[in-house]
């Protein structure tokens, strides 16, 4: 319906008056103010402070003298420069083998994240889309298993390994986590999140439950299974207290343990602990970097629902 206007020009009228308001594109937020951002990226300044000093104090001690790094006199840079804490860790005779603490560990952390994610996968993908009997009670009793403490697992972990002969051997800090009940929580929250019609059109193309499980699941789950894989490497790599009990031999030793022994009873040579500090965050750092996207992706979906 139109009428008339002043002017000879004509007015729609109705229904049909509000249809470009309805149309119209919604207004958009408000810029952020320059005291808004300047706030904001003073708040990620200070942050970035305060994470990062204590690395930066770290590092600056592995290369100071014993005298500096106990000196009341605060200084960020080492005067002078020394390294003869990294000479005295990888040096061919010592008695502290560092490098072969530091493939322990790497082998150790790598082989313990591989066998986690197969197994709690398996497990992960059982209790989310398979039924059977007792379904929930095997989920309630594996979720029950994170809120107890890790002692409780300790001697009867230790009589195990001690029976099968693992004491005083990587084995023994590689197998006993394999089945982490956050590994099974974790991974089925994000399986339930995928679409169960891709496994109804696989099943439709003649797939089993094998094939559904290692050609569908898997691959659309990389973001999860890298999430895992690198928090369980992080969780053995900085594992002290397990391997203390169940590694004796200096051959054997991993980094968190072996790095222990550089101590005295009397003194405290803080650079060379520094430098065995900063060996073991190197791989911890770098693995953040490469894997963050992933991390970051797994999170936000194992956040959704249907």
């Amino acid at each position: 319906m139109t009428s008339l206007a002043p002017g000879g020009a004509t007015a729609a009228t109705g229904p049909d008056a509000q249809q470009p308001a309805r149309n119209a594109h919604p207004a958009r937020p408000a810029a952020k103010t320059p005291l808004g951002q300047f706030l904001f990226w003073l708040m990620l300044g200070v942050l970035t402070i305060i994470f990062l000093a204590p690395l930066v104090w770290m590092i600056s001690t592995s290369f100071k003298t014993p005298e500096a790094s106990t000196s009341l006199e605060l200084s960020w840079l080492p005067q002078p420069w020394d390294i003869s804490a990294y000479q005295t860790l990888f040096s061919a005779g010592s008695a502290n083998p560092v490098l072969r603490w530091f493939f322990n560990s790497m082998f150790s952390a790598a082989a313990n994240a591989v066998l986690i994610v197969a197994v709690d996968a398996a497990a992960a993908y059982a209790l989310a889309r398979m039924d059977f009997p007792g379904k929930k009670l095997i989920f309630t009793s594996v979720i029950t298993t994170i809120f107890l403490p890790a002692f409780v697992f300790l001697i009867p972990n230790f009589l195990i390994v001690s029976r099968l002969g693992w004491l005083d051997s990587l084995w023994a800090i590689i197998v006993p986590s394999a089945g982490g009940a956050f590994g099974v929580f974790f991974l089925r929250q994000f399986f339930s999140t995928l679409p169960k019609e891709l496994e109804e059109a696989a099943i439709i193309d003649g797939a089993n439950q094998w094939k559904i499980f290692v050609k569908v699941i898997l691959p659309l789950s990389r973001p999860a299974l890298s999430t895992l894989a690198v928090l369980s490497f992080l969780t053995n790599w900085n594992d002290f207290l397990w391997p203390v009990y169940v590694l004796f031999s200096p051959e054997t030793q991993t980094l968190p343990s072996g790095l222990a022994k550089l101590q005295n009873a009397a003194t405290v040579n803080y650079p060379i602990i520094m430098a065995g500090a900063v060996v073991a965050s190197v791989p911890v750092i770098l693995i953040f970097i490469i894997a963050q996207r992933q991390v970051i992706e797994s999170v936000s979906r194992s956040g959704l629902k249907g």
